[in-house]
């Protein structure tokens, strides 16, 4: 048994620690950065959870948004809700998931005419 010691020992420190717990702070404003790929229109829109926002042909309900605490590097996470007036078949709904500033590639807003990308959330 004293032979598996040593090698037990050496398994348990190669293990990955669980990761620290990451606390995320509910906010109520998030800025939210609006690209109009065809005319090179950007705007920072200002959106409150729970309230429409419009952008060209897209309408955009900020669900939730999240914040990093003060003491830790920044970030933001938000749920978005996008449709588009001029999407047809019945369902103009586009995008629903989250987004997130640190990691914009992680869940990408597609659309052939415009681009989202949340900044932060306040």
């Amino acid at each position: 048994m004293a032979v598996w010691r040593p090698a037990l020992l050496a398994l348990l420190l190669a293990a990955p620690l669980p990761a620290a717990a990451q606390e995320w702070v509910p906010r109520r404003v998030g800025e939210i950065q609006a690209l109009d790929k065809v005319n090179a229109r950007v705007a920072t829109l200002r959106a409150t959870v729970g309230e429409p926002t419009r952008f060209g042909t897209l309408t955009i309900t900020l669900r939730a948004c999240h914040a990093r605490p003060p003491d830790e590097v920044p970030d933001a996470a938000a749920f978005l809700d996008v449709t588009d007036e001029q999407r047809g078949g019945g369902n103009p709904q586009v995008f629903r998931g989250w987004l997130f500033a640190d990691a914009p590639a992680v869940n990408m807003f597609e659309h052939p005419v415009y681009d989202l990308r949340i900044l932060s959330c306040r």
